[in-house]
């Protein structure tokens, strides 16, 4: 049997889903100090390394390409995007006569910013109502808190909005949904196990009955390997476009920046299953491997799956769109301008 939690209803009886004001920092400073706080560990490996390299090589030679190549390789930068990058900044140093490290730092960013722009592309949802979201990732990637915080980013934005607890299989995820429907005041569709497929179909119903906006579905997590799974979020799919014909109208995979360069053969997978449109990395402030947003982007290149949004931290606002001048800018802040950073479960 399903069960729909509702919270805050109008007289209407209609979901109410205005976020207050007071609980949720619109300051864009604030969240580019998250975003550096974040980026800590990462910057430890870049900004130290990298900076100081340039600085200690007032004449450029071959040497300083690799230890800078070293350098990002640490940083799971990955083996394609640290080829590029240095190829880039070989071909900067030659046609533009570069003679000294500092300017050659320089290149070097804007390289890297040209690396990662492919990558942020901004979700537009006023294309459809509802727009249907369906989330896919592996266990651990911190899929459902990320639902949570797309409810209160959605909600920031003025849309009203509807979670699908989807995933079935573990009573902890429908719980955990549940709670952050009460935390940002939005409707859970839930069943107490069986057919995650029909949890999702019954959401998308509910939200074009109340006027819903944006629905968020969650899926079960699963391994890429574990094929029967895989099949089984194929059905999940499949029964969503049964639902609403032009839906999902966004498949976003989920990715722990813990797991590196494997973020890489999951992004294969699932968009072999799924036909990904667009990623979430989270856990970017327990990582040093942060530099592993370039290895997506050095994967296709301008045909690259878009990054979404990040995650930066514990807080519902730690989520935000992915903005490729702010990355770099927060890899290679001054370190004394960076507030301490707390990191994420």
């Amino acid at each position: 049997m399903f069960s729909i939690f509702s919270r805050k209803t109008d007289a209407n009886n209609t979901e109410s889903t205005s976020a207050s004001t007071s609980e949720i920092p619109s300051n864009e400073g604030g969240w580019l100090s998250r975003l550096r706080a974040g980026l800590a560990k990462t910057r430890e490996v870049l900004n130290t390394d990298v900076s100081d390299l340039f600085a200690r090589y007032p004449k450029i030679d071959e040497a300083l390409y690799e230890e800078l190549e070293t350098t990002l390789l640490s940083a799971d930068v990955g083996v394609k995007a640290t080829t590029q990058l240095i190829e880039a900044l070989r071909r900067d140093q030659r046609e533009q006569k570069i003679a000294d490290g500092a300017a050659l730092f320089d290149a070097f960013k804007r390289n890297l910013n040209t690396l990662l722009a492919p990558l942020e592309r901004t979700l537009d949802i006023s294309t459809h109502q509802p727009f249907v979201i369906m989330i896919a990732g592996v266990n651990g990637a911190g899929k459902t808190t990320t639902i949570g915080k797309l409810a209160k980013y959605f909600q920031r934005e003025g849309k009203s909005v509807l979670l699908a607890a989807g995933d079935t299989f573990r009573a902890a995820a429908r719980e955990q949904l549940m709670t952050w429907g009460e935390r940002n005041n939005v409707t859970v569709i839930a069943q107490e196990g069986g057919d995650p497929a029909a949890v999702v179909f019954d959401a998308i119903h509910a939200a074009r009955a109340r006027g819903i906006d944006v629905v968020l579905a969650d899926t079960a997590g699963r391994l890429p390997t574990q094929l029967n799974l895989m099949e089984e979020i194929k059905k999940v799919k499949r029964v969503i476009t049964k639902a609403e014909p032009t839906a999902p109208h966004e498949t976003l995979l989920v990715l722990d920046a813990n797991t590196g360069q494997n973020a890489l053969a999951q992004v294969r997978a699932f968009d072999d299953a799924l036909a990904l449109t667009g990623l979430v990395v989270t856990k970017l402030d327990g990582t040093a491997k942060g530099g592993m947003i370039a290895a997506l982007a050095a994967e296709r290149g301008p045909a690259s799956i878009p990054v979404r949004f990040i995650g930066v931290g514990e807080s519902i606002d730690d989520l935000r769109p992915f903005v490729a001048a702010d990355f770099v800018d927060a890899l290679f802040a001054s370190t004394a301008s960076v507030p301490s950073a707390s990191t994420s479960a």
